[in-house]
């Protein structure tokens, strides 16, 4: 763990402008990195504006070699806060600024997992135009169709690197927001997949001041490609069957269900006048709904289906495995 940042030079730039440039970026670094592994596809890009103020550029990738359909996408948003949402943040101000990273990004293949990762920046403003509040979230979870326990001992692991650097007491923490966040709960509380850290409303306090949540961001974000590419390469080449595709479907399914009944981003997108396209990038292009599908018994599909209903437990990922270190910024 290192020392807060007392010692630090500070950077002259804003917060939000500093994070703004961070995201940027790293939407670059993503793509890059994700065109190359794919061999095929590239991202089209594509720059839209909101009504009411700011907007943002998204970034698609189709049918390629490894994924199917993907989004990385910027964003930078300012305006009224409707009435609906000061009422979900409980303020009376309405003047907001928003900017933030999202990425989803669905494989063809059902052994190569969907991964989603998500990391915002949230000011508001008294009318004469002076933040009264501020606050950073994000995180970042797997959602395989066949749990591979070592992909998710590696997936954590790195996130927890990225988290201990700060402080040892955050990623338990994060983890546990996490597990409990992306639940289906109109399916008997079902977890979408296997988790990975999630905070939100993080805040200045005695012990952290705004350039220290900003690192944290920055590492967390930073983090993504080291956790997910690795497991893209050694599932990628894995054969399957019509069968495996069918499951596939399925899970998508449940992703769809999450996202559009209880996703925090997708409902802010959608109350404040976001692009449609961009909020339902993170939907996959196919995904299946059977009446009332039960798994055969002992199959990995059942086996699968476990670890969603129990989730994958802080013990399971401290299996023996070389502990990941990650660079500091």
């Amino acid at each position: 763990m290192l020392p807060l940042y007392a010692h630090r030079k500070m950077n002259k730039k804003s917060i939000k402008q500093q994070f703004l440039d961070f995201i940027h970026q790293l939407q670059d670094e993503i793509c890059e990195s994700l065109e190359s592994v794919d061999g095929k596809s590239k991202f089209k890009e594509e720059f839209w504006a909101r009504d009411g103020g700011g907007g943002g550029k998204t970034r698609i990738i189709e049918n390629g070699n490894v994924f199917e359909k993907g989004g990385v996408n910027t964003s930078a948003v300012h305006g009224i806060l409707p009435e609906t949402m000061r009422n979900y943040f409980k303020t009376e101000h309405k003047n907001f600024s928003a900017c933030g990273i999202s990425l989803v990004l669905h494989p063809f293949s059902p052994m190569v997992p969907t991964v989603h990762a998500n990391y915002r920046y949230f000011e508001l403003y008294d009318d004469d135009n002076k933040i009264v509040d501020f606050w950073f979230g994000g995180g970042a979870d797997l959602t395989p169709s066949y749990v591979f326990v070592e992909d998710a001992i590696h997936f954590h692991k790195t996130h927890k690197a990225a988290c201990d650097i700060y402080g040892e007491q955050f990623y338990p923490a994060f983890k546990k927001n996490c597990d409990n966040y992306f639940r289906n709960t109109h399916r008997n509380n079902e977890a979408r997949g296997i988790g990975g850290i999630f905070f939100d409303y993080r805040k200045v306090n005695a012990q952290q001041n705004a350039e220290d949540l900003f690192l944290f961001s920055k590492s967390c974000g930073k983090a993504l490609l080291d956790a997910y590419l690795p497991i893209v390469e050694k599932r990628r080449t894995m054969s399957f069957t019509e069968k495996n595709k069918v499951w596939q479907g399925i899970r998508r399914g449940r992703y769809v269900e999450f996202n559009l009944i209880h996703d925090k981003g997708t409902l802010f997108g959608l109350r404040t006048n976001g692009r449609i396209e961009s909020i339902l990038m993170s939907l996959p292009p196919v995904a299946n709904w059977i009446y009332d599908f039960e798994p055969e018994p002992n199959s990995a599909e059942a086996e699968s289906l476990e670890y969603f209903q129990t989730g994958i437990s802080f013990e399971q990922l401290e299996m023996s495995i070389e502990p990941v270190v990650l660079e500091t910024f």
